[in-house]
């Protein structure tokens, strides 16, 4: 059994595995840095903060029998303030004619913007390579426990909902756009400048070109990869794609990752969320039930939940097989909510 919940001090170890598989600004490979992420993590599940950018929620997905961590994923509540905007690039054309040779052309554009009242992003998904493709869909899961937390707690996230995808990057792990502007104007490589960015943004704004840039004037691998993202991210592009999200002609102004925008209550799960008083069904079917992720109440977390089968009763009750019930030691009755999940 696999269980998804917020996370805890004794998650360090297992987080400092993980942040050590894959480079996450949102979990570098420093246990000093993701304690401190816990802490705040902790602090917004328990107690969030009215200025919604020092919210920061942290999901584990933990085998139940073994405590071993297997995945993370994460919930921004406000992405870019007055003092740290959100910046991006912005994917355009420009069309230009010459009446005096009859020729014209259309070039595409990108030009630096910001946003300095930004929405909730949801990004930092990171799941041990030993559990990708499993039946389980433990990557889903972890990916579809943020649209659950927010459909309990939409107060607590702005009503725009921000993800930003994974360009294709070379052999390396470099950015071809980076190559082709970034560092001609910054004069530093794509992960010195993503590091930095994470805790001051003022060199963007100082050094990079304000006006048009013409993508006629990159590499073709450069043009190619705008707005693009990586094999390893087209199964994420297509699942936000299904619940909603959509491109926004904007890009990360570093690797020309694709941003992708849905309104919170328009987010196909949350918009099915099911309610209801999860009762004691000594007659549970599971041939009547759905696949649902369901929050469940939990003595020792602020937040838990789990992949289960849930059966709806036409009378605002749902219950759920008996086993898990008694497995977990969960309290009857209690209110739940749940997300849809097949």
């Amino acid at each position: 059994m696999f269980v998804l919940r917020s996370v805890q001090p004794k998650d360090l170890k297992d987080l400092f595995k993980l942040s050590n598989i894959m480079t996450f600004i949102n979990l570098p490979p420093d246990e000093e840095i993701i304690s401190s992420k816990i802490d705040s993590s902790m602090k917004s599940f328990h107690n969030p903060s009215e200025d919604l950018s020092q919210n920061y929620y942290i999901f584990v997905l933990e085998d139940y029998e073994s405590e071993d961590i297997l995945g993370v994923s994460m919930i921004h509540a406000q992405h870019g303030t007055e003092d740290e905007p959100h910046f991006y690039l912005t994917v355009g054309q420009e069309a230009k004619f010459s009446e005096t040779i009859n020729t014209g052309f259309v070039h595409g554009t990108l030009k630096l913007g910001l946003e300095s009242n930004g929405p909730t992003e949801i990004g930092g998904l990171i799941l041990d390579p030993s559990h990708r493709g499993s039946k389980e869909k433990l990557g889903k899961q972890l990916s579809f426990v943020r649209f659950l937390y927010m459909a309990i707690n939409p107060d607590r996230f702005k009503t725009m909902v921000h993800s930003e995808l994974m360009p294709p990057l070379d052999k390396h792990g470099n950015s071809p756009l980076w190559e082709a502007v970034g560092r001609r104007f910054l004069n530093m490589n794509y992960h010195e400048a993503d590091i930095l960015s994470r805790s001051n943004k003022e060199f963007i704004l100082s050094l990079f070109p304000s006006e048009n840039i013409y993508q006629t004037l990159l590499p073709m691998e450069a043009r190619e990869s705008i707005g693009k993202v990586g094999k390893e991210t087209e199964p994420v592009k297509k699942m936000l794609e299904s619940i909603g999200f959509k491109y926004t002609y904007e890009v990360d102004p570093f690797d020309g990752g694709p941003h992708y925008r849905c309104p919170l209550q328009e987010i196909k799960p949350i918009k099915e969320k099911i309610t209801g008083h999860l009762i004691e069904n000594e007659r549970w079917e599971e041939k009547e039930s759905r696949d649902v992720l369901i929050g469940l109440e939990h003595p020792d977390y602020d937040f838990f939940s789990l992949r289960c089968k849930l059966q709806v009763h036409g009378d605002g009750q749902v219950s759920m097989d008996p086993k898990i019930i008694k497995k977990l030691g969960i309290t009857l009755p209690q209110k739940i909510t749940a997300i849809p999940f097949s």
